[in-house]
This record gives structure tokens, C-alpha cells and sequence, in this order.
């Protein structure tokens, strides 16, 4: 009798692992305003599967992934595997005919007022819009800006006397003087050691600044006495200090009045082993109470990507290279700390692994494959080797190298970059992210892309 319910037991798991899961959307009533959305879970492929009666492709894994249209109001939808039905319930709102709103107009004022950065890392940006790729620096806090008008929840800024930017009126103060006198630069100090150029300007109050990349590296401070259109212009002939004409990194913070702008020299290669002694930090997306995506067969990303993070910690560190992990376990960790933990560590790169989700209205079946984000310049010539590595050796479509404004990609200090290594939520994607062989392929074609990098000769900005 207990061996015939062992059998029996066996036979009762092994039919109910083919249950329909549904891990998108995560409620059986939920609200989406979208025109479509999609059902990603799994079932099992081996019965029909239908959502409202429509056939639903299930791959060999158990994954699918199938989109419906949405109507305004209710939308009703039944999914059948066999004998299991299973009902969902999607809201979508009715759209509101609002008329047109006028778009919001610059109030300018008429006499410019000063006023002080109130906290770390505020953005100033080239449009008033809290999003997108329009960021031109990140300031400290303390540092005085000039502005001549208002729009929306932002401040015109004036640079010099001809450049414009904005910043949130959240991320500043008033300024008590309000002196509104442009500084001086007394002079600067230059130290070459062994890893940086250092520049160290002395003014007599902090201003605004912008640095732009390229061969000619240029530092600009803005609303300085005596210069033309009221802007300092430091110009840094990269390319003719470093042959390889790469930008590896640099940082600029105040320390009092006085601005100290460091710039990585490109380290020298050991062609036979060129990761030897140069320090990677690697990121394991989300951890902890964050899950990020989860995928067709519900697992979730941040296991995936610290699984392969700690294969890329191993391929690295037996090429020579020195790894900083920004968690090793499965823990949170805020994205600014992600970005301290790697620039503590003096990290030449930031690898931050992913795996890829969508919106709503998109087709997780026509996206698949392997892209990387970056925001610098300089870490663009970096995501395109290890893109073109990867592609090759894991067999993944090429979903590009785009810019994006993401937290870990928008740190200079090192080449930073995102990848996101294949889409959890298609079916076939998410069957390679989950296998251990390919996850260590991956950290291999990650590797290689970086030692790519390193030994190519020559290469413009």
C-alpha cells in the first residue's frame, strides 16, 4: 500500500507541474492602461493551450508568451489547458477627452537671482524635463547658480552669458548673499602621478561646470570675470597624452572653492594577459526585496544575474583581473551605493548585468537577444566589443548598444555599462538565461569583450 502511494504521489506532482502559471500579470484582476498587453507564464506544451479560444504557442520549456488587444472597460479572458481554466479580469480606463492644454510658458525674470545647489548629485540638465538623455553634469551640493526664469518645476539656468541649462527647483536654495557676482579663477595646480592627471582649480566660490568628452578634453566653468562670454575654457589634449585616444574614466568633485578634475591614464597592457591587475567592478542586478523581472518559468532576474555575475567574478579574477562585487549575495543594494562600492575600489569598469522586460504594449515574441546601455561616450566603443563577443559565442540576436540615462551607466569614474543579457519574458530567451552552461558562456564572452577592448590599437573616440 506505501509503495502504491508513492507511485500515486509521484504521478499527481508530476501532473500538476504542468499547471498554467501566470507570472504577467501578476493579478487575476488587475488595471492596465494600455491598447494591448501580454500573458507570460507557462503551461503545459504537450495540451492545447487557448486564451479566449485563440491558440497559444507553448514552447518545449513550458514558456509562453502571447499578447491581447485591450478595449476601454472591462475585458474579460479565459485560458484552458486541458481540464484547468483559469479566468482574468483587466481594467482598462476610459480615455478622458481633455482639452488641449497649453503648453507651460518661460517666466522670465527681470533681474537674474543667485542661488545654491541644496544636495549631492543634483542634475543639471539642457531641457526642463526630468527624464530622457539630457544631462549635461551632476553637482554637489553648495554650488552658486545664476537664474533668469521658470518653467514648470524647473529654473533656467544661464551659463556663461550665452548658454542656457535647467534644474529642478527641488534641488536647490536660496542663497542668503545673493551676490550674484561672477567668480574668479585665481590658478590651477597640475600633478601627473601614476595613475591620473590632476588638475586642481582654485576659485574664489564654487560655479558651474561642464565637462565634454572627446581626443580634446575640455573642462568649462561658467560665470567667471573676465573671460569671454563669461566662461573658462580648459582645454586637455587627451589623445596626444594617451595613444590608444581613449577615455578610461575620470571624476571632478570641490573640495572648498577649489575644483580637482582627475582624468584615468590609460594603463599599460599585457598583451598576453590584459586583464593582469585591472580593477572590474561587476553588479548583479536588483537583490534582495527587488526581484526585478520574472521570467516565463518564473524565476526571477536577480537570481539569473547573480548567478552570472559570480561566473564573470571567477573568469575574470583567473585572468588577473581585480573584482569588486557590489553584492555577492542576495541582498539589496541602492543604486548609488552600487556606484560608491565601485569608485571606492578606484574600478577601471562598472559591468552591470540585467535581464530584459517590456512594456505593455509591446510583443515579448519580436524581442529577444542581448543589448547594452551606455550614457558616456567613453563607454561606447566598450559596450559595442562586448556586444559583438557576445553575439558570436552565446548565438543571441543583436539588440543593440543604446544610450540610456540609468543610474549605474551615468557614473564617469569608470566605463559603465548595462547589460541586459536576454529577455526573461521570451520564451526562448528565458530558457538560456537559465541554464548554467550558458550563463557561463556569458561570463566568458564578457570577459573576452573587455580584453577586446583593451588590446585594440589606435581607436578614435
Amino acid at each position: 500500500m506505501r509503495k502504491f502511494l508513492i507511485i500515486w504521489g509521484a504521478f499527481l506532482i508530476g501532473q500538476t507541474s504542468f499547471a498554467i502559471d501566470i507570472v504577467y500579470p501578476k493579478k487575476t484582476n488587475v488595471k492596465i492602461n494600455s491598447s494591448s498587453t501580454f500573458f507570460v507564464g507557462s503551461a503545459d506544451p504537450n495540451q492545447k493551450f487557448t486564451i479566449n479560444g485563440e491558440l497559444v504557442d507553448v514552447h518545449n520549456s513550458g514558456g509562453f508568451a502571447h499578447v491581447v488587444k485591450l478595449e476601454d472597460g472591462e475585458n474579460n479572458f479565459e485560458l484552458i489547458s486541458g481540464d484547468e481554466i483559469v479566468t482574468f479580469t483587466i481594467n482598462k480606463p476610459q480615455k478622458i477627452l481633455n482639452k488641449k492644454q497649453s503648453p507651460a510658458k518661460l517666466i522670465q525674470y527681470e533681474n537674474p537671482k543667485e542661488v545654491l545647489t541644496a544636495k549631492n548629485l543634483s542634475p543639471l540638465r539642457s531641457t526642463p524635463v526630468d527624464a530622457g538623455i539630457n544631462r549635461m553634469a551632476h553637482f554637489q551640493e553648495g554650488i552658486h547658480l545664476t537664474i533668469d526664469g521658470e518653467k514648470n518645476n524647473f529654473y533656467r539656468v544661464s551659463l556663461g552669458q550665452n548658454k542656457k541649462a535647467w534644474i529642478a527647483k527641488s534641488n536647490v536654495k536660496q542663497n542668503c548673499e545673493n551676490s550674484n557676482t561672477p567668480a574668479t579663477v585665481l590658478n590651477y595646480d597640475f600633478k601627473d602621478d601614476k595613475d591620473y592627471y590632476n588638475f586642481v582649480f582654485h576659485l574664489d566660490k564654487k560655479v558651474p561646470y561642464e565637462i565634454i568628452e572627446g581626443n580634446i578634453f575640455y573642462l568649462k566653468l561658467y560665470n567667471i570675470k573676465d573671460q569671454p562670454e563669461g566662461t573658462y575654457v580648459f582645454p586637455f589634449p587627451y589623445s596626444t597624452a594617451n595613444e590608444t585616444h581613449k577615455i578610461v574614466g575620470y571624476s571632478s568633485e570641490y573640495k572648498g572653492n577649489d575644483l580637482i578634475w582627475k582624468i584615468r591614464k590609460y594603463p599599460k597592457i599585457n598583451i598576453n594577459k590584459p586583464l593582469k591587475n585591472i580593477t572590474i567592478a561587476v553588479d548583479a542586478g536588483h537583490g534582495g526585496k527587488d526581484f526585478g523581472a520574472i521570467g516565463c518559468l518564473g524565476d526571477k532576474e536577480k537570481d539569473i544575474t547573480l548567478a552570472i555575475s559570480k561566473y564573470l567574478e571567477e573568469e575574470l579574477t583567473n585572468r588577473g583581473a581585480k573584482v569588486v562585487m557590489t553584492r555577492s549575495d542576495d541582498s539589496y543594494v541602492e543604486l548609488q551605493e552600487r556606484v560608491n562600492k565601485a569608485n571606492e575600489k578606484d574600478s577601471m569598469f562598472l559591468i552591470s548585468i540585467h535581464g530584459n522586460a517590456l512594456p505593455d504594449h509591446l510583443n515579448p515574441l519580436e524581442h529577444k537577444g542581448t543589448s547594452i546601455y551606455y550614457y558616456y561616450d567613453q563607454a561606447k566603443l566598450l559596450a559595442a566589443n562586448i556586444l559583438v563577443t557576445m553575439n558570436q559565442q552565446l548565438g543571441t540576436k543583436n539588440d543593440k548598444i543604446r544610450q540610456g540615462s540609468l543610474a549605474l551607466v551615468r557614473n564617469t569614474n569608470a566605463l559603465s555599462i548595462l547589460i541586459e543579457v536576454a529577455y526573461l519574458i521570451n520564451p526562448e530567451d528565458n530558457v538560456l538565461l537559465i541554464d548554467p552552461q550558458f550563463q557561463k558562456k556569458c561570463a566568458k564572452a564578457i570577459a573576452d569583450g573587455i580584453e577586446n577592448y583593451l588590446t585594440q590599437e589606435d581607436s578614435q573616440q
